[in-house]
């Protein structure tokens, strides 16, 4: 308002100080171009206020977008690492015994696991061994488990991928603060043999109280070492690695724990062809049988096992290795929360089926100290008695493990 009154007076200022003199009619017309022009001038104030409010609206909706976007970014990162998992465990020696004396990074796993929904999940668990890995190197880089899993209903499921065989105690739980000693027990090793992964597919679930089942089909073993067959399980082993399939292979397991502080196992597992289809040799059936015990009561805790491998074929037989087997005993005693003690006596034979004297014996004596549950050091002494012809070893062991 004050624009036009201001612009009214300074055209008639002008008129009276150039002296023009102007007749009514084009005074009338000049007067129309003003107020046309003032009535611009008014609309364009208009438009600019109402830009400069569509602008400040725009400003508030992209504030509101972008904070709705990074709130979603954040719900999403939340929920995601709700239903993932990260875990691992480790674990270092020392062996000075007359065998070797060497310390080594034996072992270092990480687990990552996630929950697509309530009833589909997935689990892998990825080791190296011996710390380095690659060409002339000790090492090496393996993935034991990387499976999908599913809840069939509330007591069965199905899993799908690479997975560890349900054999034995330690095969299926071997985090170093678990169990005694440096060393895992050579019953295990040798014969069952552990970490021992497969692939394929396992059913399990709980059948009645306390008791529970597993059956897997998976992969089997190509039990050769350096292009000749030894029929040992422990060379048979494939890791699911470009691994021959012509024959496969069935697990199935009973386990009962429905007594406080006690586990009752048995497995049976065939072997199609332990050759996998070889014209070298004649075809390798084999059955292996496994039953264990682990009790605790209190302070005192027992672990035995025993395990024994039949294999149908001439091959195997006339190498003395149709028959494999062998057991443990290990009790053991928690004096407190920090501090256990063990022994072990163990027997194992993988040319159980030779007449010459193939057996091995050991015996392990040691102790474990906790500093916390996921953490344990450990110090053993062994005494292993070889049979004719092979060294016997004498020494100890420390080693210190960690799981998280």
């Amino acid at each position: 308002m004050f624009q036009k009154t201001y612009s009214r007076w300074a055209f008639m200022a002008l008129l009276a100080v150039s002296g023009v003199s102007v007749q009514a009619d084009e005074l009338d017309d000049l007067k129309a171009m003003l107020n046309e022009a003032l009535q611009r001038i008014e609309q364009l104030e208009n438009q600019q206020n109402e830009i400069a409010v569509n602008q400040e609206e725009i400003v508030v909706v992209q504030e509101t977008i972008v904070e709705q976007v990074e709130n979603s970014a954040s719900s999403q990162l939340a929920q995601w690492a709700e239903r993932t998992t990260i875990g691992g465990y480790g674990e270092l020696h020392w062996n000075n015994t007359d065998e070797k004396k060497e310390i080594d990074l034996h072992r270092f796993v990480l687990f990552f696991g996630h929950q697509f929904t309530d009833e589909l999940r997935f689990f892998s668990e990825i080791e190296i061994e011996h710390n380095v890995a690659g060409d002339g190197k000790n090492g090496e880089v393996e993935v034991e488990q990387a499976y999908i899993e599913y809840d069939i209903n509330d007591s069965n499921r199905v899993a799908g991928g690479v997975f560890l065989l349900p054999v034995g105690i330690l095969n299926q739980t071997h985090e170093p603060n678990t169990f005694y000693g440096v060393e895992r027990n050579n019953v295990e090793k040798n014969i069952i043999p552990s970490t021992w992964w497969e692939a394929g597919v396992m059913f399990s679930g709980e059948f009645s109280e306390g008791f529970s089942y597993d059956l897997a089909l998976h992969s089997g073993l190509k039990a050769e070492k350096n292009g000749v067959f030894t029929y040992k399980p422990r060379d048979g082993r494939q890791k699911a690695s470009k691994a021959a399939a012509d024959d496969g292979a069935a697990t199935a397991r009973v386990k009962y724990t429905g007594m406080p502080g006690l586990e009752l196992a048995a497995t049976v597992q065939y072997q199609g062809d332990m050759t996998q289809g070889d014209s070298s040799t004649d075809k390798a059936q084999a059955m292996l049988w496994e039953t264990h015990i682990v009790y605790n009561h209190g302070p005192f805790g027992l672990r035995a096992l025993y395990a024994d491998w039949d294999i149908d074929s001439r091959d195997a037989k006339a190498k003395g290795r149709d028959k494999q087997d062998g057991w443990f005993v290990e009790p053991s005693y928690r004096i407190n929360q920090k501090w256990g003690v063990f022994t072990r006596h163990s027997r194992w034979d993988n040319d159980a089926g030779s007449s010459f004297d193939t057996e091995y014996e050991q015996t392990d004596l040691g102790v474990n100290y906790w500093p916390i549950e996921q953490v344990v050091i450990k110090l053993d002494w062994i005494d292993l008695d070889a049979p004719t012809g092979k060294d016997d070893n004498e020494g100890f062991n420390l080693g210190i493990g960690y799981q998280f």
